[in-house]
């Protein structure tokens, strides 16, 4: 069995041993301050086995867990004991170590990386700085209930020539700040309390230590997880803050595409710092019935070029594909790719894409395909989409054939809360990336979608929004997704330079979407 680090927060900071021992294990145990991202890692027919989550679920004692991870491992199963941070701070691991050593099983420890860096980077507060302080010391808040007396010299700590990091602190802040205090600590020593670092609402609050107990009393409803950096190393942040500072900080944003495996807009809106709520309003799978598209591809050796619509199409075609011939059937074919991430995706199959117009578009490839003088094609597409440039390539003299590679439909509904979210304005911004998700979307909030900011992918996109009396803020250019993102965050920037500058609604913002 492994104990795995999920490390602090944002799933990316998972070690790639930790993500390969996920791969591979058939039963995972995870706890609520394991990002629940991370078990996209795991096979679906691994088992996964949640042991508590503060507020949420009922928190299993030390002795279930390590009954439960011996009674797997010992039935001969790889077992992944997925723990927040690192396994070997203040994690316990210790316990589970011996009850797996005294069953005579094997272990091996992946560490993760631990609160106290992840706080301090994702912060700008290096815990260490030559000239302030030269040592750190860990410090839990919260000892094993029933000692009879604390193992912490708090005068000792008090004293401490550097930086002192205090974990599960929130309902003892007022018995360590003030034993600090009262072992010598100066009551004006600046601290930093840090809120669920690295995630899209990080919150840090900078205040005295003589501070501590107010900012984390119940009423203020600072819930873990959250570190204390206690020492004069917090007033760097000042100069060193990065995380707060990204363009989207603080901003939610709704993606309604369909969810795939590595989403560049999610990546992108999550680099620039928003709160990314992924909720797709069309659903995309293999199709029911794939007759056409196995003649389609049986007659592969009949056309003259191949074009792939998307990156779905990509996949799901070649999925079929692969499965009665190999890469020598696409021999002497033109292969056409409308943007540059549907591009991309035929490499990784070791495809090459001959053609890619510049500006993402099909009346751009149909442009490009009469150029290069071909006579018969066959379009790989959904099940539904904008045929246009299709019908215009056959009135310009080309033969083109289309199928369907996979199915794209409606989602039927979305939870309650997504659109109490929306109608609330609990979200900033909307992405639409297609007319068929504008109409879904349109649908799916009852034609109600209040004061949102809403972010059109292409001009055919914002047409479609504009027919159902909403009017896009901002439109890609070029036509991806990393663009999309950017324009959100451009329209942010400049909205936030306006408010600086004292003006009352930035041009462009309007309090309703519906015209």
């Amino acid at each position: 069995m492994a104990l795995v680090g999920a490390g602090c927060g944002d799933p990316g900071l998972l070690t790639l041993r930790g993500r390969d021992a996920l791969a591979c294990c058939d039963v995972v145990l995870f706890d609520g301050l394991a990002n629940a991202d991370l078990l996209r890692h795991v096979r679906p027919s691994a088992t996964q086995i949640c042991v508590g989550k503060h507020g949420q679920s009922r928190i299993w004692s030390q002795n279930e867990i390590n009954a439960e991870i011996v009674r797997h491992a010992s039935a001969g199963l790889r077992v992944v004991r997925l723990k927040g941070g690192d396994p070997a701070v203040f994690a316990r691991t210790g316990e589970e170590i011996q009850a797996v050593r005294s069953a005579g099983l094997r272990f091996t420890i992946v560490p993760g990386i631990t609160a106290a860096l992840a706080a301090g980077s994702y912060a700008g507060i290096p815990i260490t700085h030559r000239g302030v302080a030269s040592a750190v010391a860990l410090v839990t808040g919260h000892e094993e209930p029933g000692k009879p007396q604390s193992a912490l010299d708090w005068p000792a700590l008090a004293r401490f020539p550097g930086t002192l990091v205090i974990y599960m602190g929130v309902t003892t802040a007022k018995v360590w700040s003030e034993s600090l205090i009262a072992g010598g600590k100066p009551a004006d020593t600046p601290v930093a309390i840090v809120r669920r670092c690295s995630l899209a609402d990080q919150q840090v609050i900078h205040c005295r230590l003589d501070e501590v107990a107010d900012r984390l009393a119940p009423g203020q409803r600072i819930r873990p997880p959250v570190i204390s950096i206690v020492g004069d190393v917090t007033r760097l942040a000042e100069t060193m803050s990065w995380f707060d500072r990204r363009p989207l900080f603080g901003k939610r944003v709704l993606v309604t595409r369909p969810q795939s495996k590595n989403d560049t807009l999610v990546q992108r809106l999550s680099a620039l710092g928003a709160d990314v709520r992924h909720q797709p309003a069309i659903a995309v799978g293999a199709l029911d019935d794939p007759t056409d598209l196995d003649q389609a591809i049986d007659q592969l050796e009949r056309q003259d070029f191949l074009v792939f619509c998307s990156v779905h199409g990509v996949e799901f075609f070649l999925d079929r594909f692969y499965q009665q011939h190999d890469v020598r059937k696409l021999a002497g074919l033109r292969i056409a790719a409308v943007g540059r991430k549907t591009a991309q995706a035929l490499r990784g199959h070791r495809i090459h894409a001959d053609l890619v117009p510049n500006d993402y578009t099909g009346d751009a490839l149909v442009d490009l395909l009469v150029d290069q003088k071909l006579s018969r094609g066959l379009v790989v597409r959904a099940s539904r989409g904008n045929d246009a440039w299709v019908q215009r390539l056959c009135e310009l003299g080309v033969n083109v054939s289309q199928v369907a590679a996979y199915r794209n439909e409606d989602v039927q509904d979305w939870p309650s809360s997504v659109c109490d979210d929306v109608h609330s304005g609990r979200i900033d911004w909307v992405t639409v990336t297609s007319s068929a998700t504008a109409r879904s979307v349109d649908r799916l909030l009852g034609h109600r979608w209040g004061k949102l900011k809403v972010a059109a992918l292409s001009p055919v996109t914002a047409d479609t929004l504009s027919q159902l009396g909403v009017r896009p803020d901002v439109v890609a250019d070029p036509y991806t997704m990393d663009a999309l993102a950017d324009a959100i965050a451009h329209f942010e920037t400049n909205v936030s330079a306006k408010m600086d500058a004292g003006s009352d609604q930035p041009s462009g913002e309007s309090d309703e979407r519906r015209n």
